[in-house]
Formats: C-alpha cells, sequence, structure tokens
C-alpha cells in the first residue's frame, strides 16, 4: 500500500487485470450452476447491472460479496475460496492514475491500467503521435489543441499523466510496443518547426529502442488496412486473458474481447505489419520528413 517505484506501479497496473480475471471466473461459476445475474444480485443485495459489471470487471470488489457468490456457487473448497478472495484483495489496489483523477476521464482510467499490465501493445495511429511516443512538447500541444480555453495547470496535468504512462516502455517489466504511424500523423503539425523536428528525431531515437518497433505506412501505399481508423491491441502475460482491443472516442471508449471481433483486429494490424516498410526503412522515412521541416 504506500510503497513507490516500480513494483508498485506494476502491481497497480496488475489490479485491473486481476479485476477482468476475477470477473471472468465469477461468470464462468455462475453459469456452471445455471444461475441468473438476477439471483446472483439477489444473493448480495444488488442489482443485475452490478453483477454484469463485476463480471465485466468494471468495478471493485468487496470481500464479503465475492464471499457471498461464492457460497452461492457452490464453491466450498478452501484453497479455491481463499485464492478468488486474494484476486479480489489484489484487484481493489489504486493505480497511480488515480492521482490524476482531476484531470483524467473515468472511461480511460481502465485503459491505463490495461495498458501498464500489457505484455505487447500494438497501436496504428492516422491522427497524431502515438501518446506513450510523444515528446513533452509535442503532447502539450496536441493537449493545448484539444482543450482549447483550459486552464494552464490543466493543461500541464494532462502532459504530465502522459509523461508518466511513457516510463513503462523503460521499466524492468517493458512491454513490447509495436507501432504502425500514418504518414498524415507524422506530416500533420502540432506546435511550430522546432516541436516538430524534435518528435521526429524523438521517433528515430525510440524506433532503436530493443522493445520497439516502428512503422511508418506512406501515403504512396495508397489504401491500406487501417480503413477504420485508428486501434490499439493489448496482450497480458495471464493466459487466461484474451487480447483486448482498445477504440478510443471522443467522450468514450469501447473495448473489444470477443474472439470474432479481435480475429478481424489481428488481420488488419497483420495487414499493416506486412504492407509497410520495415523498422529500418520506415526509419528512412522519417529523416526524409525531417529534412522537409
Amino acid at each position: 500500500m504506500g510503497r513507490t517505484g516500480p513494483v508498485a506501479a506494476g502491481e497497480s497496473s496488475g489490479s485491473v487485470v486481476r479485476r477482468i480475471l476475477l470477473g471472468s471466473q465469477l461468470r464462468r461459476l455462475r453459469d456452471s450452476r445455471g444461475i441468473t445475474r438476477e439471483a446472483a444480485g439477489y444473493s448480495i443485495r444488488a442489482s443485475e447491472s452490478k453483477i454484469s459489471r463485476m463480471e465485466l470487471g468494471r468495478v471493485s470488489f468487496k470481500a464479503r460479496d465475492v464471499e457471498d457468490l461464492l457460497t452461492l456457487y457452490g464453491v466450498t473448497d478452501d484453497a479455491e475460496r481463499d485464492a478468488l478472495l486474494g484476486l479480489a484483495r489484489e484487484a481493489n489496489v489504486a493505480g497511480w492514475w488515480h492521482s490524476y483523477g482531476d484531470v483524467l476521464p473515468g472511461w480511460f482510467q481502465t485503459y491505463i491500467g490495461l495498458e501498464g499490465a500489457a505484455s505487447l501493445i500494438r497501436v496504428y495511429e492516422v491522427q497524431f503521435v502515438h501518446g506513450l511516443l510523444q515528446t513533452e512538447a509535442y503532447a502539450h500541444a496536441v493537449v493545448a489543441r484539444g482543450m482549447g480555453a483550459a486552464p494552464a495547470v490543466e493543461i500541464d496535468r494532462r502532459v504530465a499523466l502522459r509523461l508518466e504512462r511513457q516510463k513503462a516502455l523503460v521499466s524492468e517489466r517493458a512491454p513490447h510496443f509495436h507501432a504502425v504511424l500514418d504518414e498524415a500523423a507524422l506530416r500533420r503539425p502540432y506546435g511550430d518547426r522546432e516541436v516538430m523536428r524534435g518528435q521526429l528525431r524523438h521517433l528515430i531515437e525510440m524506433s532503436e529502442q530493443p522493445n520497439i518497433t516502428l512503422q511508418v505506412m506512406p501515403f504512396s501505399f495508397g489504401g491500406h488496412a487501417g480503413e477504420g481508423g485508428s486501434f490499439t491491441m493489448l496482450r497480458f502475460p495471464e493466459s487466461d486473458l484474451s487480447d483486448i482491443v482498445y477504440l478510443e472516442q471522443l467522450t468514450s471508449s469501447l473495448y473489444l474481447d470477443k474472439a470474432e471481433d479481435v480475429a478481424q483486429y489481428e488481420k488488419a494490424m497483420t495487414r499493416l505489419h506486412e504492407d509497410s516498410p520495415g523498422p529500418e526503412e520506415s526509419r528512412d522515412l522519417l529523416r526524409g520528413l525531417l529534412q522537409l521541416i
């Protein structure tokens, strides 16, 4: 609880994954007993929608509720009960990002936890450079453009949050990060000439890190598999958790984990990887763009 540093950061990110894992296990137990969500909700003095949110991992867990549900589902083995109750305790650890609650939309908090717990992050970005690869100056220009007349202190807080997220890429348990950036994202100016030059130099430098693969989808290729817009795919070290597709919208977000949905995005991501120039050629494209600014 009061620890700081990479270990605590990892634990708090993992709490989101543990919440989802616990929810899925509770759903599996309920389905195996043929118990409805309504009946499960009644047993813990809650609604059917509360059970649905618990099973999706979207709310924290009270130990008493988990205990009562396990009893309802016929789980009497002490070892199994203790394991699931331990998962509930770990799932309630607050993440480091909660200190940014004043500027962080509630719908984005889950994503930050998942991002921090992922072992593989794959992204396609068309509007701007992905947040994990942004320089401070570029991030400031992006946030300022998006926030309009927001106070400077709020803009600075949002930029600080973005920079804090980036620490995961250089941590001991850094994920592999594979990004495909559309050339449009690199040509669209945010900030002045020096901001853009600094951003391109940063991308070249980051692309040489062993856990980062960066590709550029050039205009010259024409139409491609990313026609549906930007998306992110997250994979986790936990074998019980399926890949998740994250789609960000203006005021909310969408998470897809159904096998058929994930498969479609997997196909699109594979095509983007295959059709984009490789990492070295993409670095040459970045150097060429740098010469033009």
